[in-house]
């Protein structure tokens, strides 16, 4: 993978007019960082690279020499969970429309938004299970962390919607947002299934496709291959198979959508082929 940290800075030309539009639900409730009223404090941890150097206690610091972050009650009042389809489908694409590459974008977005507000993060990968990436430091240098294992990560094997979504909400404890990007190819009550373990929360769900899968830039004599399984179909592309290809993929698309309307999840059909920031902005607002 090639995911280059320097989109992360980019966001901050968004991050205004964003917060100006997002819900309290993505922004937690407090306005700043800035240690106010209507704060309560709640503990201290240590210092790590990327903090918000005004949150430290200087006053502790001078007693021990050692750095502390003052935590509040409302500092952390929501995590957002982001949970990314690893499986071998999403090994596609080319470039900047890599699907896997371009989904970790959006989640990372989401992380380094949900940081900027002071709330927590947590950053997951799925396939037939789920496993947890981040450490548990919703900071910038956990983030440039997460890139280097992501960039890092293996892709392969089918996604078990049921068991890897089922099992992750068990983990959950705590007021949460709930972000899962994927491309949502399997089966659809086991899709539906796991989504909605999750929908005690607030849930976020973007089906990430390529543009060659919403519009196969194919015809004539083809070999298809099923990347999850490796099968691999040879037919002729065109004319009436190519309108029925786009059929069903409306179809299939179409029912991820309502599924997931129906859970009161805010859903969204993302193409790894439009700009990435517009495509986040609609998923950050809503």
């Amino acid at each position: 993978m090639t995911i280059d940290p320097e989109f992360l800075d980019e966001l901050d030309r968004f991050d205004s007019s964003l917060k100006r539009e997002t819900t309290s639900l993505h922004q937690g409730e407090q306005e700043s960082p800035d240690m106010g009223e209507g704060l309560t404090f709640a503990d201290y941890r240590r210092y790590a690279p990327g903090d918000d150097t005004r949150l430290i206690d200087w006053k502790l610091y001078a007693r021990t020499e050692e750095y502390f972050i003052k935590q509040y009650e409302e500092e952390r009042n929501l995590t957002v969970h982001v949970l990314l389809d690893s499986s071998a489908s999403m090994d596609f694409g080319v470039g900047a429309e890599h699907k896997f590459e371009y989904a970790a974008k959006l989640g990372l977005g989401f992380c380094y938004l949900t940081a900027e507000e002071n709330n927590d993060f947590r950053f997951s990968t799925f396939g037939d299970e789920y496993e947890r990436l981040d450490s548990g430091r919703s900071n910038r240098g956990e983030l440039l962390r997460l890139i280097d294992l992501l960039n890092d990560q293996e892709l392969g094997g089918r996604t078990d919607f049921r068991n890897a979504l089922d099992g992750y909400a068990a983990s959950i404890s705590s007021r949460s947002l709930i972000v899962v990007l994927s491309d949502f190819l399997g089966d659809i009550d086991e899709v539906e299934e796991g989504l909605a373990s999750l929908a005690r929360n607030e849930l976020v769900t973007a089906q990430v496709l390529s543009p060659d899968e919403l519009d196969p830039d194919a015809l004539g004599d083809t070999v298809f291959e099923e990347p999850e399984t490796d099968a691999e179909l040879r037919t002729y592309f065109g004319g009436r198979l190519a309108q029925q290809y786009h059929q069903r993929l409306d179809a299939f698309t179409g029912e991820v959508s309502a599924r997931a309307e129906d859970l009161r999840a805010t859903h969204a059909l993302v193409s790894t082929g439009d700009e990435f920031f517009d495509s986040f902005a609609s998923l950050w607002v809503g």
